[in-house]
């Protein structure tokens, strides 16, 4: 018997543990328990793409482009890569500032005969 005791010690010591525990506790709180880790297991990936889209729109802030070629920069540079011009003219204020009328291109339906 003093053998058994001493190789089977983890096993003896789990099932005290389960015996007192789950009677002292009951099984609801190992339900809740079980419940939230699926609930955290479903929304660490829904704040992983939140993270992706709140760092993707922050890049998206970042980037210029050039009134004289087209050319797109990170807003690193103070030049453009492909023309020379110079990007500092390029400011979010006045992109902001601008009336939609002035930035979108008008279009008049003519009907072909």
């Amino acid at each position: 018997m003093n053998y058994f005791l001493k190789t089977n010690k983890n096993l003896i010591v789990y099932t005290i543990i389960f015996l007192v525990v789950i009677p002292f506790l009951g099984i609801n709180f190992f339900v809740s328990i079980l419940g939230n880790i699926l609930i955290l297991l479903l929304l660490i990936p829904l704040l992983l793409l939140l993270l992706i889209f709140v760092g993707f729109n922050h890049y998206k802030s970042k980037i210029n482009t050039c009134h004289n070629c087209g050319a797109i920069s990170l807003g690193l540079s103070e030049f453009c890569m492909n023309c020379g011009a110079d990007l500092k003219e390029i400011s979010k204020s006045e992109q902001l500032n601008k009336k939609p009328s002035e930035s979108t291109i008008e279009v008049k339906a003519e009907e072909i005969k």
